[in-house]
């Protein structure tokens, strides 16, 4: 593992879709509480179909270098498509706390009527979805939008996990509302974990900050991150790829998994070739 420690850390040791579960449940409810070793959780069946990803995303590294320990409460932030949920909920509901959670919904634009219904629904359908998956109950998934935080959760996550999505919370001006939160949740010494697409060495604001490519500056999520009372930890190349130009007309959706330009894209073989986009992983901390 690549990374750069920016200070001490001490604890460093230590749009919405239904989120969907196959194969047995990974716990059982009735029984004393075990800590699943994560490449288990990794290899079990649930995730036959997500495994193809791990090269480029690295799930075992990644939560080893922001320190994620199965005993945690970790919360993700906007889980969507539920890949790296697939991970955390069955590593983390045994023995410590899944949380899962996403923007106001009413404080949104929305494209159609049936885009704003399925936002609002997210909380129930996400529950839902890791309860049947899972086999617990739905009232045992934590699940919530920022103006909604359940009381009791102030002062309690040790890790906040935002996982390719400051771009989107960039571009919707949706950031400092969802980084306030994060700061509320956590415990003192608690951290946010940031995966990003990259933006090209030299890259300017115009072309990759107020232009939505998906890829960002790592000096702007820094000022993000600095202006909302946190302060950049260490940093990793775990997910880095250098094959990634990250200068693409359509933005990081031409790369795999979405490949935006179709199956008629003369370059269609590169992308592929090239994998998932080039990504910055940050560790935050509170500043002082």
């Amino acid at each position: 593992m690549k990374f750069k420690l920016i200070a001490p850390i001490a604890a460093l040791a230590a749009t919405t879709a239904l989120v969907t579960f196959s194969g047995p449940a990974a716990a059982d409810a009735h029984t004393e509480a075990a800590t699943p070793a994560l490449e288990d959780v990794l290899a079990h069946e649930r995730r036959d179909d997500d495994r193809a990803r791990d090269e480029h995303r690295n799930p075992a590294e990644t939560l080893a270098f922001f320190g994620v320990e199965p005993t945690m409460t970790v919360a993700e932030y906007g889980p969507g498509g539920g890949w790296y949920t697939r991970v955390l909920a069955p590593y983390l509901m045994p023995a410590g706390q899944y949380v899962a959670f996403n923007q106001d919904s009413e404080g949104r634009a929305y494209r159609t009527r049936a885009q704003e219904a399925r936002s609002k629904a997210w909380t129930e359908t996400f529950k839902n979805g890791i309860a049947e998956g899972m086999g617990v109950d739905a009232d045992d998934v934590m699940a919530f939008e920022t103006d909604e935080m359940p009381e009791g959760v102030a002062g309690t996550v040790d890790r906040v996990l935002i996982f390719r999505s400051m771009h989107g919370l960039n571009i919707g001006n949706s950031a400092d509302a969802v980084l306030k939160a994060a700061r509320i949740m956590l415990t003192d010494d608690g951290m946010v974990g940031v995966v990003q697409h990259r933006a090209p060495e030299g890259a300017s604001y115009d072309d990759y900050g107020a232009r939505q490519r998906g890829y960002m500056r790592k000096a702007d999520v820094v000022a993000i991150f600095e202006a909302n009372g946190f302060e950049l930890a260490a940093e990793s190349e775990v997910n880095a790829n250098a094959s990634d130009p990250a200068n693409w007309e359509r933005g990081v959706w031409t790369l795999p998994p979405v490949l935006a330009t179709g199956e008629d894209d003369a370059r269609r073989s590169e992308y592929l070739a090239i994998g998932e986009s080039d990504r910055m992983t940050l560790l935050f901390r509170k500043a002082d």
